[in-house]
């Protein structure tokens, strides 16, 4: 079931509970004293009973549709629309006969794994009728070790004088509500989404300036200088001048 329905703050969560358990256990006194508030001896359930209860828990409005079985073996034979999407389940032994708990071990518990739905039903096992403890027979310990050893939630009760009635169908509604709020996906695992973000125009890169590359500087030569001997002066006779006379047959 769990089916919330409204809007907002009028959100109204609905969970279908069952409970099993042997016959005698005291499962319609549970749910009769929660329901109405007053212990009364009901006569015997014969085949199924459903109850209404609308409580809050943390704000949030919830109805539970609490369903009773008559326990007996003719009846489990033909349960399997009693698991059929149940949120979750109180599994009801009395603390004053053992048997009543080794069957939950035997049998109803090997049922309720075959027909339940969900996989993430809930299970509360209840020992119940603790307003007998000088008949005691099973001790808080087992039961409470049992619950372990199974993943259950616990808790012991007594619908006559009303000893964790309320609180064991609170405890098992607010682990259902856990449940649901498990598989809410966390903000941290959504990713956020961002504003569509306007088109920004292309982005242009801009050019190098272009660079035209400078002439190689050309240094002048110098000017080739050509040094002219010095001219011999008029009074000085030349380098090759010669004391021989001229030859008279030339001259």
């Amino acid at each position: 079931m769990a089916n919330p329905s409204g809007q907002g703050s009028n959100k109204v969560y609905s969970f279908k509970i069952v409970l099993i358990g042997d016959v005698n256990v005291g499962k319609t006194t549970l749910i009769e004293s929660f329901v109405s508030g007053a212990f009364k001896s009901p006569e015997p359930t014969i085949g199924f009973s459903n109850k209404i209860k609308e409580i809050n828990i943390g704000g949030k409005q919830l109805k539970l549709s609490i369903w009773d079985t008559a326990g007996q073996e003719r009846i489990r034979g033909n349960t399997a629309r009693y698991y059929e999407d149940a949120d979750g389940i109180a599994l009801v032994y009395d603390v004053t006969e053992r048997s009543t708990l080794n069957n939950l071990v035997n049998k109803w518990i090997k049922q309720m794994e075959e027909h339940t739905t969900k996989e993430k039903c809930v299970k509360i096992l209840v020992g119940n009728k603790i307003d007998k403890e000088s008949e005691r027979v099973i001790s808080k310990d087992e039961g409470k070790a049992l619950a372990d050893k199974h993943g259950f939630l616990f808790i012991e009760s007594s619908a006559k004088i009303k000893e964790n009635v309320d609180k064991c169908f609170k405890d098992l509604a607010l682990k259902i509500l856990d449940e649901i709020d498990d598989k809410k996906p966390k903000k941290d695992d959504v990713p956020e989404k961002k504003p569509p973000s306007t088109p920004q125009p292309p982005t242009v890169k801009p050019e190098p300036p272009t660079v035209k590359p400078e002439p190689p500087i050309v240094k002048p030569e110098p000017p080739t200088v050509k040094i002219e001997p010095p001219k011999p002066k008029s009074s000085e006779k030349p380098s090759s001048y010669s004391a021989t006379p001229p030859c008279k047959r030339c001259c």
